[in-house]
């Protein structure tokens, strides 16, 4: 088996979906990226674009699902076979419209939650025991919930985004040097202010 790890953002292909909710986690692992001077490279017999580095002395692949949404798990899977990647050494970035805007939650284990790509990966790998970091975006007071994943975040939002995605950053950094137990707690309690709170220094 290899000992590289996997992390992958899920996201919607094309310049049409960029900045909008059901994309953030691509934003979330090109941030990432970022900050270790990784870049992208197009992978078309794996279906998506490809970095590699080493994260805090660990050898990591990032994954975009180059697929769609609701193909994701095809990459994922060809990724994983290709590389070796053993199951507790994958970790998926995607949104989540049942948690409120700018609180995450790590899990393992847990059910797709209706969400179109977590389900592509779960049918693909044939199992739903992989760690998922959810990235609450906050449900719409009406209206369709396709059309508000699928839209962009509000001038509020955008404001405090940077923030939330370094704390995804930061708990994947987390999960890569002490576990997901440890992502988990960290992760799980984090959040950022509300929107319209407003934010003093100390």
């Amino acid at each position: 088996m290899s000992h590289e790890w996997l992390v992958v953002g899920l996201g919607n292909l094309g310049s049409f979906y960029d900045e909008t909710r059901h994309n953030v986690g691509f934003e979330a692992l090109d941030l990432l990226a970022r900050k270790y001077n990784l870049s992208f490279q197009s992978k078309s017999d794996l279906k998506g674009l490809i970095a590699k580095g080493t994260l805090g002395g660990a050898s990591v692949l990032m994954l975009k699902p180059q697929t769609y949404m609701n193909l994701s798990g095809h990459a994922v899977v060809a990724v994983m076979n290709y590389y070796k990647i053993e199951l507790s050494r994958l970790l998926v970035l995607a949104d989540d419209a049942a948690i409120p805007f700018g609180e995450l939650r790590i899990r393992a284990n847990s059910s797709s939650g209706g969400h179109n790509g977590l389900k592509s990966v779960e049918e693909a790998i044939h199992t739903d025991g992989y760690a998922r970091l959810r990235i609450g975006v906050g449900s719409p007071e009406a209206g369709d919930l396709s059309d508000y994943v699928l839209g962009q975040f509000s001038k509020e939002e955008k404001k405090l985004l940077p923030e939330i995605l370094g704390r995804v950053v930061q708990a994947v950094e987390i999960w890569l040097d002490k576990g997901l137990t440890s992502a988990m707690n960290y992760a799980n309690r984090s959040s950022t202010p509300s929107i319209g709170e407003e934010q003093h220094d100390t």
